[in-house]
Parts: C-alpha cells; sequence; structure tokens
C-alpha cells in the first residue's frame, strides 16, 4: 500500500509541475509590438526666425501602435542630439513632449523647437541635427526608430519694455493699470483677474492716452486708436499675451491656488488665488483647518511648490513638502513667482509665500 501511495504524491506532484509550467508559459509570453512604419517630420531642414516665432515649424506624424490589449495608448515625442541616442546613457537628456492617448501628430512651434535646439546645445544662426523619436505607452513602453531633421535656431533679442491694460476693472485710470512686459520683440505676457461684469479693457503703449489699441473685426483683433473696447471672457484669472507684431491677442484661464488638507478641496481641488496686478503677487483669503498646505498651478500637479524648509517663507518647485496649519481660523495667503514667460524659460527653482492668521 504504501508503494502505491507513494506513486500517487509523485504523479500529482508531476501533474502540479507540468500544470504550473503551461501556466507560466502563457503569462510570461508577450505579444510583440512595433511601430508599422516610420515617423514622418513635415519639415525636415529648418530655419528658424524670431519673427515666426507662433508660426507652426514642424509636425511630427506617426502611425498607430496596436497593443494586444485594447486600451488608449500615450504618445510622446522625444528630441536630443544623434550623439546621445546610443549607448548606456541613449535618450537620457532628450526633451519629451506628451501628444495625448491615441493622438498621432504633434506640432510645434518656431519658439518650440528654437528652445529645443538651444536647450540641447545647437548655437544659434549654425545649422544643427535632431533626432527624433515616437514613444507609444500601454502595459511597456515601444520605441520608433529614430529619425533626423537639420535646424537652424535664432538667438532670440534681449527685450525691454511694458504696454498697459486699463479697463472697467480699476476704473480705467492708466496711471495703475496692470503692466505687461515684453518676452519677445512685439510680445507681451501678463496676469489679469477679472470680477463680475468689469471686463472691458483697452492696451496703451505708454501710460497715456496718446496711443492705444482696441477692438477690430473680432475681439481678438488689434487696432490703434479704436474706441472699441476689449473683452476679457468672463471673470476668472488669466495669462494674457499681446502681440503687436500681428496684431492679436488671447486670454488663457491661469491661475495659482491653495491645495492640501487645511483647506477646503483636500488634496483633489485647490482652491484659487487672485492677481493683484499692482503687488505682482497671488492673494487669498480662506478659512483654514489644521492640515497641510502647498501650492499648485491650474488646479493640477503639473507645475507645485512646497517647502524645503517650513520655517521659511521659500517655496521649490516639485517639492513634496507642505506647511502645517495647526489653527483653524480665516488667513491672508500671498504667493509671488517671477513667471514673465515660463513658456521659454520654465519656471523658476524657488517662489515666496507668506501664511498669516487674521
Amino acid at each position: 500500500m504504501k508503494k502505491y501511495i507513494n506513486k500517487l504524491v509523485a504523479l500529482l506532484a508531476l501533474v502540479i509541475v507540468t500544470t504550473s509550467c503551461e501556466s507560466d508559459a502563457e503569462l510570461t509570453v508577450l505579444k510583440s509590438v512595433s511601430f508599422p512604419a516610420a515617423i514622418t517630420s513635415s519639415s525636415s531642414k529648418i530655419v528658424l526666425t524670431e519673427d515666426t516665432a507662433d508660426d507652426t515649424a514642424t509636425t511630427i506624424s506617426w502611425p498607430a501602435v496596436v497593443f494586444p490589449i485594447e486600451a488608449p495608448v500615450l504618445y510622446t515625442v522625444q528630441f536630443d542630439l544623434p550623439a546621445n541616442t546610443t549607448g548606456a546613457k541613449a535618450w537620457l537628456n532628450a526633451k519629451v513632449f506628451e501628444a495625448g492617448n491615441d493622438v498621432l501628430s504633434k506640432s510645434f512651434t518656431v519658439r518650440d523647437l528654437n528652445k529645443i535646439a538651444t536647450d540641447l546645445g545647437i548655437q544659434p544662426n549654425v545649422e544643427g541635427k535632431l533626432a527624433v523619436r515616437v514613444v507609444a505607452a500601454m502595459d511597456r513602453n515601444i520605441y520608433s526608430d529614430p529619425i533626423e531633421i537639420m535646424v537652424t535656431p535664432y538667438e532670440k533679442a534681449v527685450v525691454f519694455g511694458e504696454i498697459y491694460m486699463p479697463g472697467d476693472y480699476q476704473g480705467w485710470a492708466v496711471e495703475t493699470a496692470s503692466a505687461l512686459t515684453a518676452i519677445e520683440k512685439g510680445i507681451y505676457q501678463g496676469y489679469m483677474t477679472a470680477e463680475g461684469t468689469a471686463l472691458a479693457f483697452k492696451l496703451n503703449t505708454a501710460r497715456t492716452w496718446a496711443e492705444f489699441y482696441g477692438a477690430g473685426a473680432t475681439n481678438e483683433d488689434l487696432v490703434r486708436m479704436d474706441d472699441d473696447n476689449l473683452f476679457l471672457p468672463s471673470a476668472g484669472s488669466y495669462q494674457i499675451k499681446v502681440n503687436l507684431n500681428t496684431l492679436k491677442w488671447s486670454a488663457t484661464p491661469y491661475s495659482w491656488g491653495i491645495v492640501g488638507t487645511a483647506q477646503s478641496g483636500g488634496w483633489d481641488n485647490s482652491t484659487p488665488m487672485s492677481y493683484d496686478h499692482q503687488t505682482k503677487t497671488w492673494k487669498v483669503t480662506a478659512d483654514l483647518v489644521p492640515g497641510a498646505l502647498k501650492f499648485r498651478l491650474n488646479n493640477k500637479w503639473d507645475v507645485n511648490y512646497g517647502p524645503k524648509d517650513a520655517t521659511t517663507n521659500t517655496i521649490n518647485r516639485d517639492d513634496q513638502g507642505s506647511y502645517t496649519i495647526t489653527e483653524a481660523g480665516t488667513y491672508e495667503v500671498t504667493f509671488t513667482i517671477e513667471e514673465t514667460d515660463p513658456n521659454t524659460n520654465g519656471y523658476p527653482a524657488t517662489a515666496t509665500c507668506s501664511i498669516v492668521k487674521k
């Protein structure tokens, strides 16, 4: 009897091992996935100029990558110097740009491509070569074969100056109107919080009414010395950009806010701050409870600031630190940052804040 029991145990062990091996084989074999065709660039030899900074320089396109699982595929575009695309550190310093889920192309303006090229070390007014590839991501990353484009970047002119934005929000007094700072030749940028129906404004080239711009055929068009007012879209905070080269302007929703367990939205929803154009500071008066507090932009985590040392008023970009509110009450919170041209220069490493119980 003992001999038969031993044989049965051995047979069961063999069945278990065999079944396990078969299951492992099904689980560990990954189906091959690749780009079905080469990626393309709409331009392969590009001379960039500051006068055309807002124009499209090139569009990178690619075919859809099919994974064995049905789910969105996230595509990103990477740029690097060809010399940095091989070896142990290949593509580690690449400039990476997210295109989106199931998106099959991404366009780059002259300004975008100029920054990419100069950041990677291509000298202004000298033709250089960029390698480009696309990454498709789902349960793993799939890389396209790289292509190369020739780019001649420009040296961005050093510009100074301001224009001014008198309007309903401050009684049309050009002497105290919000200033928009020059970020490129003829291009100005600044910030504004509009309340209620105080949405009308003009754009003045000095703190006088000697020269101003009003609305043209549409609200986005600028006409010199036109009496028709320009209008913000609605109440809220905006990044204002004015291009006197093309006589166009835009208002993009834009707001810093406080986030964390000390404010009503917790870690999911920020409490927005308002821009004070006179002090160039973002402010909010809010009822806070004991908990954590830090700062982020546009109710997202893409750009956020927290303190490395919570005993100071210096906050650091992408730092996990936060301030601790120990006592419930009404607080005035301010946030100050040098953000004249974040699209070109990026956001600064540090900003400052104050949190004062009233």
